[in-house]
C-alpha cells in the first residue's frame, strides 16, 4: 500500500559500530540530509482542490454613462439551475445547439454546434437564444461572452435587443475583423441586415478561452446604441436608430459558437412580453 511517509534515520544506533573517521563522515552526510529534510519523516500533502469561481457582477455607473433617470435590476441570468429550466426561459432558432453546463461550479448557457435547421425569412444570424419574458425600451444590458470557435476574420458573438419578431430587430456583431457585414451595429427591418452603426474598430480579440464583459447602452429617445466590451469607459461601437423601441434581447451568433454568462439588465421600466416563439415558422422550413 503506498504511504505518504519516508523513512527516518536513526543517527545514534546508526554510528556505534563506526570508527571515528567513518563516524565523522556518517555524521557529517546525516547532518546534511536533515537539513534538507530527509532526516525526519515528510508528510505528502494532498492536493488542494481550487474554489469554485465566485459570481461578482458590479453595477454599472449610470452616471458615467450620462443616465440621469433611475435604473434598477429588471432581469439576470447566471445560468446555476436545471437545464431544462433555465432554457425554458428562452426561445431558440434551433433549441437542441445550446447546453447548459458548469465549469469549477459557475454555470453558463452555451450554443455547442455550427449546424442547424433554422432558415430566416431575410438575411440574418442563425443562431438566436431570446429572452422570453421581458421586454425593454431604454436600458444597460451587460454580460460576459466567450467565443469557442476557430479564428477567422468573422468570428463573432452577438447581442440582439429591441427584438420585434424574427425580421425585426436590432444586433451587435463582435468579430475578429471590421468590414460591412461584421463588427458593427446592424437593423434587420424585413429586409437584409444593414450596417448602422457609424463608429467601430478594426475588430476584436476573442482568445481561446476568455471570457469578455460586454455592455449595451440604448436610449431610445435619442436613438443611441452605445457598445462596449471589457474597458468599460470607451465604446467600441456607436450608432444612431429610433426604428423599434420596446423589444426583448438575447445572444448569439450568426453562425459560430460560444458562451454566455452573468447577464444583467437594467432599465427605468420593463413590462412582460406577451409575444410568443418567433422562430417556429423558421424551424418548419
Amino acid at each position: 500500500m503506498a504511504s505518504n511517509y519516508v523513512a527516518s534515520v536513526d543517527v545514534r544506533t546508526a554510528t556505534l559500530k563506526l570508527d571515528p573517521m567513518k563516524k565523522f563522515l556518517f555524521l557529517s552526510l546525516s547532518f546534511s540530509l536533515c537539513l534538507a529534510g530527509f532526516g525526519k519523516s515528510v508528510r505528502v500533502e494532498p492536493k488542494k482542490i481550487a474554489a469554485p469561481e465566485l459570481i461578482a457582477v458590479a453595477v454599472p455607473d449610470f452616471k458615467a454613462l450620462g443616465i440621469k433617470q433611475p435604473y434598477k435590476l429588471v432581469y439576470k441570468q447566471d445560468f446555476d439551475g436545471n437545464e431544462a429550466k433555465v432554457k425554458d426561459g428562452f426561445w431558440f432558432t434551433n433549441p437542441h445547439n445550446w447546453k447548459v453546463p458548469a465549469v469549477r461550479g459557475v454555470s453558463f448557457m452555451e450554443f455547442v454546434t455550427k449546424g442547424h435547421n433554422y432558415k430566416y425569412k431575410v438575411r440574418s444570424p442563425y443562431i438566436i437564444g431570446l429572452v422570453k419574458e421581458v421586454e425593454v425600451k431604454d436600458f444597460v444590458l451587460e454580460a460576459e461572452l466567450q467565443q469557442t470557435g476557430k479564428e477567422y476574420g468573422h468570428r463573432d458573438m452577438c447581442v440582439f435587443y429591441g427584438f420585434q419578431d424574427r425580421s425585426h430587430f436590432y444586433y451587435t456583431h463582435i468579430a475578429s475583423a471590421t468590414d460591412a457585414h461584421a463588427h458593427n451595429c446592424f437593423i434587420v427591418n424585413d429586409k437584409p441586415r444593414t450596417k448602422i452603426s457609424h463608429e467601430t474598430t478594426k475588430g476584436h480579440k476573442w482568445g481561446a478561452k476568455d471570457w469578455h464583459q460586454v455592455r449595451v447602452v440604448r436610449e431610445h429617445a435619442s436613438g443611441k446604441i452605445e457598445i462596449y466590451v471589457n474597458d468599460m469607459t470607451k465604446p467600441i461601437m456607436r450608432a444612431t436608430d429610433k426604428t423599434f423601441d420596446w423589444g426583448r434581447i438575447g445572444f448569439g451568433t450568426f453562425d459560430d459558437t460560444g458562451r454566455v454568462r452573468k447577464v444583467r439588465l437594467y432599465a427605468p421600466e420593463s413590462r412582460k412580453s406577451k409575444a410568443g416563439d418567433p422562430f417556429v415558422e423558421g424551424r418548419k422550413k
